[in-house]
């Protein structure tokens, strides 16, 4: 099978989507000619035209409020915030607008909205380019919160997140665009609550997202050569979250770490561990154990961002001392 890289996928599917679709648009900050700060809307301008693909002033509570006018009045926009970081200017249209009008309208209403943003540190970004609070999104009922780690999931699910009636926050990450993987050319498309076992083992459940699932995969192996066999399971939405697959792992196992790049306190990791205290217990042969980013702003300077970032070393470090009890 052919092999994309993860922007590419992305492309792909909006691409195609546009194609079967024309009520589906593109907005978003030099995401036209330019083809986005990532280059994953490049060429969709030349082929669409700027009604369809809208560079938008620098304004994201102007643009994402009006892709929420827009669903409303039949449209389905992908809207492109540049980094996660700035969709605090447009919180307000996301949680209290977005999230809400399907429901307070008893389903009259739809907001058909994907915003498309990113997370992550490595690119010496600093503080305020370069953080990871999805699970912000993750705490506000009505959104679905998407992601991928491998290009082929990042087409699909992004297939999947065009189609809904339903808003959804597709979070990519920076370090993941280049990366590579098999991804078939046709449409396909992945449900929304289904995580993927990435890699079997019997020793200990991984349970990681985004770009902690390749870190997690390449710990996994190093493990191995030491006779410790690693799953890794890839929640891949974690709104809608498949806890069935993570505690079956668990209840296999005896043992759970979580990686996520999200900071240590009040994250997706700490949610997670919490539903495996409290839903299985009695198999737990350890403390669940997190990894996760320190609680501080990213660092600019590139030794302590690389101090900063949890990677396949932590993982490493961690889950052999789960092993221990």
């Amino acid at each position: 099978m052919r092999e994309l890289t993860y922007a590419k996928a992305i492309n792909e599917a909006l691409r195609q989507n546009m194609q079967a679709d024309d009520r589906v648009i593109l907005m978003g900050e030099d995401i036209g000619p330019y083809g986005g700060i990532f280059q994953v809307t490049a060429g969709l301008y030349q082929e669409f035209g700027p009604e369809r693909v809208i560079d938008t002033p620098i304004s994201e509570a102007a643009f994402v409020g009006a892709a929420v006018g827009a669903a409303l009045t039949g449209l389905r926009p992908v809207v492109e915030v540049m980094f996660i970081d700035f969709t605090t200017v447009c919180m307000d249209m996301i949680v209290n607008q977005m999230a809400k009008i399907r429901y307070m309208f008893g389903g009259q209403a739809k907001v058909p909205v994907v915003l498309r943003t990113n997370i992550g540190a490595g690119r010496g970004a600093a503080a305020q380019h370069s953080q990871s609070f999805h699970a912000f999104f993750v705490h506000i009922p009505g959104l679905f919160v998407v992601l991928p780690s491998t290009p082929y999931d990042a087409k699909g699910l992004m297939n999947t997140a065009i189609k809904s009636e339903n808003p959804v926050i597709f979070v990519e990450h920076k370090k993941l665009y280049n990366e590579k993987g098999e991804v078939p050319e046709e449409q396909y498309f992945l449900p929304f609550g289904k995580a993927e076992i990435k890699r079997p083992g019997g020793d200990v459940t991984v349970v990681a997202t985004s770009a902690m699932v390749l870190r997690s995969l390449r710990a996994a192996e190093e493990l191995s050569k030491e006779g410790i066999d690693v799953e890794v399971v890839d929640p891949r939405t974690l709104n809608p979250l498949d806890k069935e697959t993570i505690l079956e792992s668990v209840r296999k196992t005896g043992r759970l770490v979580v990686a996520d790049e999200g900071p240590f306190t009040c994250g997706v990791a700490s949610d997670i561990a919490a539903i495996a205290a409290s839903e299985a217990i009695e198999y737990l042969r350890a403390p669940v154990m997190k990894v996760c980013s320190p609680d501080t702003p990213v660092p600019f300077s590139p030794s302590l961002e690389k101090d900063y970032i949890p990677d396949e070393r932590d993982v490493i470090e961690v889950v052999k001392k789960i092993m221990e009890y």
